[in-house]
């Protein structure tokens, strides 16, 4: 055991045992003073730092040193101090835990305020909306006393403008020199329709210089898209930069085998005595727009009309056209179609020429004189005009698709001939048909020289514009004409300038009066429309976005007469109320007739008719009346609307006087379409242009002011039946004819829909005609601003056709209240209620206006669902656009409509469907058409709903 022998059992020595029951002592003596102090703390209410402790006294007969060393006290210390921090630590986890709790409830009030601020930005949207609805007009705000307009009214006012002794000053004005597109006389003809606009819109300038724009500029882009924000009349000029050409020197000669002249050609037209006119004959040449330069040689043949056909029955006849030049007669098809048949024939250049024969009785056989002395065909009159491929694609033909702007990045253009063609005067033709007949051949015995000298350049042109705001700033109706002729055009497009001037001034004079329309209206005064559509193309092009967010028709006027009949064209969506307004307006000289019934007007003079003349014009003529079941027939290409409707899904029409077998000859793109012919033949007395112009205003007030759109989509998906009727019946010449099932299908589809649609546009007209009225009779004069209301409820009353027959709520007008309505705000009057009902201020007269609150919210909700209907029929015809275009000219969106591949001016109906059938002959590619047509009407069905 050793020297461990005195110890306990646990190893301890006796010393140790001692020093741990002193230890032991010592700690429970503490541990009794803590208590006292702890408890002496509480009883007297006093605090002391966390942790602190009270001063220890050593244990009796225990050194001090041995209470510093204390082990254990430090050991207990240490204990409540990590117990303590393990407290604060569970603190700190709870507090994030709420912290986290807190933030997740803040996120989701967050994102309620955001949905709830959203709601409200809308909601004040649709209340600016309804209120616009209800806005007081300009003339209220300057206290004339006729402020209001029922439809009728404004009807009226517009009607009684235009008129005879107008129409005839106008156009001898724009008469008086030819304005040819990029010439200087071109851009003073675009500033005298600018001051047309500003003196009859009552424009006034804010600065020295004329606002002409290039286009791209940021001036041209401003004008433009800030058009919903403007607040009155506006005009400008916006310039674009494309290619056109201007004549050189041009022949054309009958060669000998030495090559030397046997014959050379006056390819110029002739003057004539009692024509002023003639006086232009050598200002611009006899020559084709954008044709190809060239001097070329080859035997002559005779191609009839030059059309597809013609060409197809002349190869197989076995002629090899190769090298030769083709004389070609106009009609029947666009001069440029004819072109490029010939050019795809192999020959190497084209004389087309004017044909007595297409006269109808109207010849020089049947008795009567030729122009200037009789209503004859002048044989030295040569009609211009432009050979580009309109059929590909219109417009600028180095940017297609995009808009010409001075830096644009150009390309060879694919839509222009790659021969020289001239066109030349019957006198001329005559000449060669001697000298085909001698040669007792289909081919001429000696060589024909044709020179066609052009000078090509990038050449400014000028599109004048104005804007008349409405009400609902971005819903625009939009009216265009084009400026440009290749002479005088009288007829072309002067009558269609007259008639929009008319228009203009009409317009001018509701605005003097207080009118201002619910829509806005656009018009526009288009430049180097005769070289192929090239100014309203390129605007389409420029602001396609736009125009397709906000623009809910496109009026066309051209030439708005040359003839006696009455004709009408356009989307079948516009079918019924362009008719509709030519019965509300009297014949333009027979009161006992509407302007409708002169649809089958014929001309004064009568005769036999060439046969075979005869057959084609009847057969182009049944085409086109068979595409319609209601009279208005479907717009193929020629005139502006073409980027509008083909390309842009905008519905469209275009409205004209024509001539008939029995009209005077009309003296197309001659210097004989003149003032002097238009006062003789054309319109004796101006009634038609004042017919035309009374007719398009009325259609544009019936547009710009109707609350629901008077767009009719049912009419036109029948039209679409009768489309696929006749495909049917093409299809049974291909030998694997494809199945329609599903195409017929998806028409009853957009049916279907279409007649939902109508439904719904009724109820909602109702629904807000019965809000309107509950607003209207709520007549009570408060002092929380009802005395606003009610000037605006009857306001409202005449502007939506609920009369009164008196007037009186002028005289509780306020004296000297301006409203001065700001898009995206309340109306003054309205910001006025508001102010004055925040936080229930009714103390004054004792009750609430909860029900005329309510009514405003009514209201409100009222306008929204017209709105939501007025987008789905404003865009209707978007549905119709594919975005891969139609084959082989992809430019041409619209698979509803187009002008035909081989046609031109002519419209092809479910185009690309229809020309895999008689273009093609190809079963699959129908097959391939049909679904793709399939798909986009199931589409449209769908976006009615």
């Amino acid at each position: 055991m050793g020297k461990y022998s005195s110890r306990s059992r646990k190893g301890r020595s006796p010393l140790q045992m001692a020093q741990m029951a002193r230890m032991r002592s010592v700690v429970a003596l503490r541990r009794q003073k803590k208590f006292k102090v702890e408890s002496e703390t509480i009883e007297s209410g006093t605090t002391r730092r966390v942790g602190s402790e009270p001063p220890v006294q050593p244990a009796q007969g225990i050194p001090q040193s041995e209470s510093v060393n204390d082990f254990g006290f430090l050991v207990n210390l240490v204990k409540e101090k990590a117990k303590e921090v393990e407290t604060q630590r569970d603190n700190c986890r709870r507090a994030k835990q709420r912290e986290s709790s807190a933030n997740s409830k803040i996120e989701k009030l967050q994102k309620k305020i955001d949905s709830l601020e959203k709601q409200l930005t809308n909601a004040r949207k649709a209340q600016a909306t309804a209120e616009s609805t209800l806005r007081v007009s300009n003339g209220i705000r300057h206290r004339h006393k006729n402020f209001g307009f029922d439809p009728k009214k404004a009807e009226g006012i517009l009607l009684s403008v235009p008129s005879p002794e107008s129409a005839i000053s106008v156009a001898r004005i724009w008469t008086e020199k030819p304005h040819l597109a990029g010439t200087a006389s071109d851009y003073y003809s675009s500033v005298q329709q600018l001051e047309v606009f500003r003196k009859h819109l009552g424009i006034k300038s804010t600065s020295r210089s004329l606002p002409v724009f290039d286009a791209g500029s940021k001036e041209s882009r401003q004008a433009v898209l800030s058009i919903p924000n403007i607040t009155e009349p506006t005009a400008w000029i916006d310039t674009y930069y494309p290619l056109l050409n201007l004549p050189d020197q041009r022949k054309l000669e009958i060669l000998n085998e030495d090559g030397s002249p046997f014959w050379s050609a006056n390819v110029e037209e002739i003057p004539t005595e009692g024509d002023p006119a003639g006086q232009w004959y050598d200002n611009i040449g006899a020559w084709h727009g954008l044709s190809k330069g060239g001097d070329v040689q080859g035997k002559l043949f005779y191609a009839g009309y030059g059309r597809k056909q013609d060409f197809d029955a002349i190869a197989a006849a076995g002629h090899d056209l190769t090298g030769s030049i083709v004389l070609i007669r106009y009609g029947a098809v666009f001069r440029g179609l004819k072109v490029q048949a010939a050019q795809e024939a192999g020959a190497s250049g084209v004389l087309i020429y004017s044909d007595p024969r297409d006269n109808g009785a109207v010849t020089v056989e049947n008795g009567y004189e030729y122009w200037p002395k009789g209503p004859a065909l002048n044989p030295h009159s040569v009609q211009r005009g432009s050979v580009l491929f309109l059929s590909k694609y219109p417009g600028d033909p180095g940017t297609p698709g995009t808009p010409a702007y001075p830096n644009a990045n150009r390309t060879e253009g694919t839509n222009i001939p790659s021969i020289p063609s001239l066109p030349i005067s019957w006198a001329n033709a005559q000449v060669l048909f001697k000298e085909l007949e001698s040669s007792g051949s289909v081919f001429s015995n000696r060589k024909i020289r044709l020179l066609n000298g052009v000078q090509n350049n990038v050449t400014p042109i000028w599109n004048t514009m104005a804007v008349i705001p409405g009400h609902v700033r971005d819903e625009v109706v939009l009216l265009g004409n084009h400026r440009d002729a290749w002479v005088l055009g009288a007829s072309d497009p002067t009558s269609g300038t007259v008639s929009m001037h008319e228009i203009t001034k009409g317009l001018g004079k509701l605005l003097k009066q207080g009118w201002k329309p619910l829509r806005t209206i656009v018009l526009a005064s288009w430049d180097a429309e005769e070289y192929g559509l090239i100014g309203s193309t390129e605007w389409g092009e420029d602001f396609a976005e736009w125009i397709q967010k906000h623009v809910v028709a496109y009026l066309n006027v051209d030439v708005a007469t040359a003839g006696e009949m009455f004709g009408l064209a356009g989307s079948p969506s516009l079918a019924h109320l362009l008719r509709q307004a030519a019965v509300d307006v009297p014949h333009p000289s027979d009161a006992n007739r509407t302007l409708w019934d002169a649809k089958d007007d014929l001309g004064p003079f009568t005769g036999p008719v060439d046969k075979d003349a005869f057959a084609v014009q009847q057969e182009v003529e049944s085409a086109r009346k068979a595409a319609s079941s209601t009279g208005v027939t479907p717009l193929g290409s020629g005139s502006d609307y073409t980027v509008f409707l083909q390309r842009l899904g905008i519905a469209s029409s275009d409205e004209s006087f024509g001539g008939t077998s029995q009209s005077a000859v009309y003296h197309y793109h001659s210097i004989w379409d003149s003032q002097t012919w238009m006062e003789k033949y054309g319109d004796p007395g101006f009634l038609r242009h004042v017919a035309i112009a009374k007719h398009l205003g009325l259609v544009l007030l019936r547009i710009a002011d109707s609350i629901v759109l008077p767009l009719n989509t049912t009419q036109y998906a029948f039209e679409l039946e009768n489309y696929l009727d006749r495909v049917v019946n093409l299809a049974t010449e291909l030998s694997d004819a494809p199945n329609f099932t599903e195409l017929r299908h998806a028409i009853s589809k957009v049916k279907e829909a279409s007649q939902k649609l109508d439904d719904r546009k009724a109820h909602a007209e109702h629904r807000l005609r019965q809000a309107l009225e509950k607003v209207i009779h709520r007549e009570k004069q408060h002092v929380c601003g009802h005395r606003k209301f009610a000037t605006a409820r009857a306001w409202v009353k005449k502007v939506f056709g609920v009369h009164e027959e008196k007037m009186a709520y002028l005289q509780k007008w306020p004296k000297g209240a301006r409203v001065t309505p700001r898009v995206g705000r309340l109306p003054a009057w309205a910001e006025e209620q508001r102010e004055k009902t925040k936080g229930h201020r009714h103390k004054e007269h004792g009750h609430h206006h909860h029900k005329e609150h309510k009514g405003i919210r009514r209201l409100i909700r009222a306008v929204k669902e017209v709105q939501a209907v007025n987008k789905k029929l404003s865009t209707f015809e978007q549905g119709f656009l594919s975005e891969e275009g139609i084959k082989d000219r992809e430019w041409y969106r619209h698979l509803g409509v187009a002008p035909g591949k081989w046609l031109g001016y002519g419209a092809t109906t479910l185009p690309a469907l229809t020309e895999a059938i008689t273009i093609d002959k190809n079963a699959t590619l129908a097959t391939h058409e049909a679904k793709r047509l399939t798909h986009l009407l199931e589409k449209l069905a769908k976006n009615l709903g």
